[in-house]
């Protein structure tokens, strides 16, 4: 006699939240009755700095521009670079452009329908590889991020810090358990809706939760401000600088980033960090003549500009004021 090998059912904690994503999730742009494995990709990427509330227009933007993978592929990186303007972390544009091209040029345009096959995508990462694999092709893989971590840690009461290996191991075990007998593009999405705008990171609104009931945050009365632990802030630091706005009939004198690092392929002024005691003025200066051989006539202090980035800030002089002489011929690779 054959039995039949019955499917493994959702847990009860699984199938609640499946049932409150169905009648509560935000109509976003990148979601639909047929997923979009490029559309899903693209907003992958934009989430991983950006909350969905600041994501959506900066989506709808990018997507106007280059609607199809081959779109993003046939562009320059320039013309990417510029779509990709107000998101920030540029690398991520780049990566975005590498991975297109390469998916036209050496694939035909046809996507890996695995996370393994997807992280071998140029600048693809883990975690984009299993959301995509999940969401666009169903495939049973838990793609670790903030809101994922924050939920399971929260259900199961981890008291372990979430930047350990084990401790992650031990929430990723706990999203894989809850996903059997669930399409796992709608359980994927469900977690990261449930940890936008339910167990948010301050405040968790736990009597609206759907799955409260399953969870030991709430049923154990524990603090939300603890769960889950985290790693203590180092002290970000600041780096002083200065830069020179050199103008000229008008112009002012750019010049383009290094392609790979920190805003590859931007354009920028001259200017650079402060040695030691050395002034602002003097900063501005050096920077000019050791960056592009140029002099500066006498210079006006316009003020000074603050910037935060993920792990320091920034604190720049700006200066501007002629070239010295007025007629220098333009270095290679910058332009008025």
């Amino acid at each position: 006699m054959i039995r039949k090998v019955r499917p493994e059912r959702p847990t009860p904690r699984a199938r609640a939240l499946g049932r409150w994503f169905d009648r509560a999730a935000r109509p976003l742009p990148w979601r639909g009755p047929r997923p979009d494995p490029y559309r899903i990709w693209v907003a992958e990427v934009i989430l991983q700095q950006t909350r969905v509330e600041q994501a959506v227009p900066s989506y709808r933007r990018f997507v106007r521009r280059f609607p199809t993978l081959r779109a993003l592929a046939r562009a320059s990186r320039a013309e990417v670079l510029k779509a990709w303007q107000g998101m920030g972390y540029y690398a991520r544009a780049r990566r975005l452009h590498r991975a297109a091209r390469h998916l036209v040029d050496a694939r035909g345009g046809q996507w890996p329908r695995t996370a393994e096959d997807l992280e071998r995508l140029p600048g693809v990462g883990p975690y984009i590889a299993r959301a995509v694999a999940a969401q666009a092709f169903g495939e049973p893989v838990v793609a670790l991020e903030a809101n994922g971590l924050r939920v399971a840690a929260r259900w199961t009461g981890e008291r372990g810090r979430i930047d350990r290996p084990e401790v992650r191991t031990r929430l990723a075990a706990t999203l894989a358990g809850e996903m059997i007998g669930q399409p796992p593009g709608r359980f994927a999405e469900a977690v990261m809706e449930l940890g936008e705008t339910v167990c948010t990171p301050r405040a968790p609104r736990c009597p609206a939760c759907p799955v409260g009931r399953y969870c030991r945050l709430r049923t154990e009365g524990l603090d939300p401000g603890r769960i889950p632990a985290r790693r203590p802030r180092s002290r970000r630091p600041t780096h002083r600088g200065s830069i020179v706005a050199l103008i000229r009939q008008g112009r002012y004198l750019l010049q383009r980033r290094p392609m790979d690092g920190l805003l590859g392929g931007l354009w920028e002024f001259p200017g650079g960090h402060r040695k030691g005691r050395e002034r602002p003025e003097a900063t501005a200066r050096r920077e000019l003549r050791e960056e592009t051989g140029l002099l500066a006539g006498p210079l006006q202090h316009l003020g000074s500009i603050r910037h935060s980035y993920s792990h320091f800030s920034v604190e720049l002089d700006l200066f501007r004021g002629p070239p010295k002489p007025l007629d220098v011929p333009t270095p290679p690779g910058r332009r008025w």
